[in-house]
């Protein structure tokens, strides 16, 4: 059985990725993929990866944790997909000891040894930290970014660090990775991927982060294009989106305020450059799938 895990990162799909994955569910079910509801499993799988850290699960632990997460017969489910932002800890922490998710890899050798026998897979979306800052502190209870990120200089913060981290802590453990801001044009193959889906198969949901950021009209057409072109590539179609989008482009859906005190343009601009450079990092990094458009 194969254990896709999706931990965020926070303040990335906003829950948007789960509800699609659940409006997809009666799709997958009968190719032996099944999407839990959360609530079987947002308090308590992070609560038993927590005590894993530093314990051996019991011998039982992996057919319990089954019995709470699959109504369905465990003998015709071949992949189990898991959502959940908290899975490596709270907003407030996300940040803490100048480092991103400092607990992510022993919570992932948790999971490694919970469903020990199985395959356990990370789905990972990343964020510029100049927009991810902001909004990690508006949903924290700190008083600034300094008090979120414990005084550490945002330059410092590498995701290419955290993918390292989890890399060496559990080696093979296959990990998809994307940016944030590329979701919209990437988010039916994120899904597909997730699913074990072949490229350009039906889903549900498939545009639906690319309709909040383009006009009604822009997306009528886009949908008549695809209708009247059936046979193009899924690398096509991205460039058939971005050329709708310079048209159709809601210009206020797809801005962000930065509007915290103190941060200029130059540091945006700065820590954009950084997170560029830092995507392509990622790229090289052995047993690691970056998707871009």
């Amino acid at each position: 059985m194969r254990i896709i895990l999706h931990p965020g990162a926070h303040c990335t799909d906003e829950g948007r990725l789960v509800k699609c994955l659940l409006s997809n569910a009666g799709l997958f079910l009968p190719r032996g993929v099944v999407v839990p509801p959360p609530g079987r499993y947002r308090q308590l799988l992070p609560s038993v990866l927590s005590r894993l850290e530093d314990a051996d699960p019991s011998e039982d632990a992996r057919d319990v944790m089954y019995d709470f997460l699959i109504e369905e017969k465990p003998d015709g489910v071949e992949r189990v997909l898991l959502s959940h932002e908290n899975l490596f800890c709270i907003p407030k922490l996300a940040v803490s000891g100048g480092q991103f998710y400092r607990r992510a890899e022993r919570r992932l050798r948790a999971a490694a040894r919970l469903f020990e026998g199985d395959e356990v897979e990370l789905f990972l979306a990343i964020r510029n930290p100049a927009s991810l800052l902001p909004a990690l502190y508006r949903a924290t209870p700190y008083e600034s970014v300094e008090e979120l990120t414990g005084g550490v200089d945002p330059r410092l913060l590498r995701w290419s660090d955290l993918i390292t981290r989890i890399r060496k802590a559990v080696p093979g453990m296959p990990i998809t990775v994307w940016c944030n801001e590329d979701s919209p044009l990437l988010w039916a193959e994120i899904i597909r991927a997730m699913a074990g889906l072949v490229p350009n198969e039906k889903i549900t949901g498939g545009f639906t982060l690319l309709s909040e950021i383009m006009s009604q009209k822009g997306m009528k057409r886009f949908r008549n294009y695809l209708a009247d072109h059936p046979g193009i590539s899924e690398a096509e179609k991205r460039l058939v989106m971005v050329a709708f989008l310079e048209e159709f482009g809601v210009d206020d859906a797809m801005e962000e305020e930065l509007d915290l005190p103190g941060w200029t343009d130059a540091l945006v601009d700065e820590l954009t450059e950084i997170y560029d450079a830092d995507t392509l990092r990622i790229a090289d990094i052995p047993g690691v799938r970056l998707m871009m458009p």
